[in-house]
């Protein structure tokens, strides 16, 4: 039996509430030669119940005995068999045309070396509500200028924006367990550093739910520890590609943004980033916290200006 062209990895914990919805997007796909994984990461609710209620051969509800949606994609990825692979949270949802649009965009010239984004939009209850806030990095077209102007301040990627050739994430290796918040910024930086050309496909668009209990909102410990391990390592993978000014600046804005939003509740971490943001000799990208802030960083620098 031949392997569908596509595999959708959806990690989901205790997502009863919202699966339908994110399931639902990806069976009216005008892209229809795909496989769904739904990795079940521990639920203690009837996430799995409401999977169950897809009569669909196409759906697979795997269980996953170790937690975090990391490890949920990594078993993702090992059970699937599609060429190219779709991350998708329990609580997005992806337009109907979002996969063939970024197939079409990728299948032209190298897609094993390609990666696909596209236009994301934040929503509470209904995408259509959702609307567009374009951000700087979005059609840059090098991997590398892509991350320069990510870190740099130019905007991110939705997790579920992107679509990814497997051998290309088999170049880039696993997601990495240890961390949780914002793991995906740290596997996709290793992918865009594998990549020849990011793609931005504008008229495909994923819908991100805002949740107030999302893992992206939490401020606990561990979430903010995950947070600096991710500015560590992408500094690391980064650097070693690439050691010129422009990339430290990137870098060393990353850090002064950690130190910006974490300085209270995390003074110790904190601190090694504008350590870390000293020894690489280069400035922040005027380009954090509102404008006041920006006007004082002009005038004060950066670090007399977070402290005051």
């Amino acid at each position: 039996m031949r392997a569908p062209q596509c595999s959708i990895i959806i990690p989901a914990y205790n997502a009863a509430q919202y699966i339908a919805d994110a399931l639902d997007s990806v069976l009216k796909q005008t892209y229809q030669d795909f496989e769904i994984l739904v990795i079940d990461n521990c639920s203690t609710d009837r996430t799995s119940d409401v999977v169950g209620t897809f009569n669909d051969p196409r759906i697979n509800l795997l269980q996953c005995s170790k937690r975090g949606a990391a490890a949920a994609r990594n078993t993702g990825i090992v059970k699937s068999s599609g060429k190219y692979i779709q991350f998708l949270d329990a609580d997005d949802v992806l337009h109907e045309q979002k996969i063939e649009l970024q197939v079409n965009a990728m299948s032209g010239s190298d897609p094993v070396n390609t990666i696909a984004s596209c236009t994301w939009q934040r929503f509470e209850l209904n995408p259509a509500d959702s609307q567009i806030v374009e951000e700087e990095v979005w059609p840059v077209e090098n991997p590398l200028e892509w991350l320069a102007c990510s870190l740099s301040g130019g905007g991110m990627m939705h997790i579920g924006g992107w679509l990814v050739h497997r051998e290309l994430i088999s170049a880039a290796g696993p997601w990495e367990e240890s961390l949780s918040l914002h793991d995906d910024g740290e596997f996709f930086t290793r992918v865009l550093l594998k990549a020849k050309r990011q793609v931005f496909v504008p008229d495909a668009k994923v819908y991100y739910r805002s949740v107030a209990n999302s893992l992206s909102r939490q401020r606990s410990r561990s979430s903010i520890e995950s947070a600096f391990k991710v500015c560590q390592l992408r500094d690391k993978h980064l650097l070693a590609v690439i050691d010129d000014r422009r990339s430290r600046a990137a870098i060393a804005t990353q850090y002064g943004q950690f130190a910006y939003e974490f300085l209270m509740t995390a003074p110790d971490l904190a601190s090694l980033a504008l350590n870390r943001i000293v020894e690489l000799e280069e400035k922040p990208v005027n380009s954090i916290g509102g404008p006041t802030f920006r006007k004082l960083t002009g005038l004060l620098g950066f670090r007399n200006s977070l402290v005051l």
